[in-house]
């Protein structure tokens, strides 16, 4: 197991890695909208969800590869209302039409609107 670290996406804020490279995969911890330079939320549904996607690509990155090697992810909202403003950002970044659970959750960390995980072949 390979431990992913990069300055381009938050730091982990617990008892976690940003992600791990292991069996040929790369798994990213879910990403919230925190912007890594400055620790600011953005505000509303489309602003996150850019964020979130960022941050999720930073981490593939650090690992050796992109958006195009996502074969799952998994995203949770705050609110079921927002699922297609979500998927109208969400798309502009997973062009490879990953597989994908979408749920709306109770709370998320921060108070934010959006999560979004990765897993991705290397």
């Amino acid at each position: 197991m390979e431990i992913v670290k990069t300055d381009k996406a938050p730091g982990a804020i617990g008892p976690y890695s940003q992600g791990i490279v292991a069996g040929g995969f790369v798994f990213s911890s879910g990403q919230i909208p925190v912007d890594p330079e400055s620790g600011a939320i953005a505000e509303g549904i489309e602003a996150q969800a850019e964020q979130s996607c960022k941050n999720v690509g930073a981490i593939l990155e650090a690992a050796g590869c992109s958006f195009e090697n996502v074969v799952k992810t998994t995203c949770f909202l705050a609110e079921i209302a927002d699922f297609a403003a979500f998927n109208a950002v969400y798309e502009k970044y997973f062009v490879s039409k990953p597989a994908r659970s979408c749920v709306a959750v109770k709370d998320l960390p921060k108070g934010v609107l959006c999560e979004v995980e990765a897993i991705a072949v290397k």
